[in-house]
């Protein structure tokens, strides 16, 4: 099979995860769409919005249709780093075995992230990036693929950890999950208050979303759509020779190079399940939003005027 004929195929298996979800979750496409374009890429993703939104069900039911190991991790203020790495212990035989800890999965549900203090969050630093684990000094490579998608709740801040820039930085999308619309809710309420129960059938294999995943990284990237994708994540760097005026006047700091990576690559996938065997400056901008949104930091001239970061990324693009 050629590569075009790969990516026609890519199109029909995500068509048929995206009906699988569907199965469950009702509405929120652009949410399943982001997760799914997250994982053929590779990358993490966070998913940000108030409780009862579904966003815990949504990875648990992606987890379903893919076919792959699940474990969910429940962040709290208790949790220590050797909770979800793992940690030495003393067996039988009076010698230290390491004993694997829930990260050792190919989907981490981080629910909750921002409620666990800096040190077991900065433990899943080198796992999101590395995908491994050190342990006493020894590394323990995690299985493949791996992929952390976390929840997080943006209004309930009283007892939470923030998640550090440099943390927010290696998750690709920060997707929002917003209220499902009027007809949506009533669909959801009429699911889950009678006695149906969906079942999901895994569509995509862990050895399939590798393959899927190289397939991505070799489709061919045209020059002006990397500089577009370059020049996009340089505007927003305040102080530097490309930054626009509303730029040095609203951020404090800018999105890094892995932003510029995250565009082309975010860009393939976009393409790719859009029929196209390039992407094009439209599936830069497609992806720019969820990428960027985390990577900007506004000022307090920002908050005063209320200019949000969706406008400023709006603007840039």
């Amino acid at each position: 099979m050629n590569d075009k004929e790969a990516l026609d195929n890519l199109r029909v298996k995500h068509q048929q995860l995206i009906d699988e979800v569907g199965k469950v979750i009702v509405g929120q496409q652009h949410v399943v769409k982001e997760v799914t374009m997250a994982i053929l890429a590779g990358g993490h993703c966070l998913l940000v919005g108030v409780p009862g939104l579904a966003k815990t069900l949504l990875v648990q039911t992606v987890s379903d249709a893919l076919g792959m190991s699940f474990n969910r991790i429940q962040f709290t203020p208790d949790l220590m780093p050797s909770d979800i790495t793992g940690s030495e212990i003393l067996n039988d035989a009076r010698k230290f075995e390491f004993v694997k800890g829930p990260l050792f999965s190919n989907i981490v549900l981080a629910d909750e992230i921002n409620r666990t203090p800096p040190k077991t969050q900065a433990a899943l630093l080198e796992a999101m990036q590395e995908k491994s684990v050190t342990v006493n000094g020894k590394g323990y490579p995690l299985p493949t693929p791996f992929f952390v998608l976390a929840t997080q709740n943006p209004i309930e801040q009283e007892g939470t950890y923030p998640l550090p820039e440099a943390q927010l930085d290696r998750f690709m999308f920060n997707t929002w999950v917003d209220y499902p619309s009027f007809e949506e809710e009533l669909h959801v309420v009429k699911l889950t208050t009678g006695d149906h129960s969906a079942q999901v059938s895994p569509v995509l294999s862990g050895e399939e979303i590798l393959s899927y995943q190289k397939l991505i990284r070799r489709m061919p990237v045209a020059e002006n759509v990397l500089n577009y994708a370059v020049n996009l994540a340089s505007k927003t760097r305040p102080g530097r020779e490309k930054a626009t005026e509303e730029v040095n006047k609203y951020i404090s700091w800018g999105a890094g190079p892995r932003a510029s990576q995250f565009l082309v690559v975010g860009a393939k996938v976009h393409a790719a399940l859009a029929g196209k065997y390039s992407p094009d400056i439209e599936d830069i901008q497609a992806v720019a939003l969820p990428i960027l949104r985390h990577r900007i930091v506004p000022n307090y001239k920002a908050e005063a005027d209320g200019v949000t970061v969706e406008t400023l990324i709006s603007n840039l693009v």
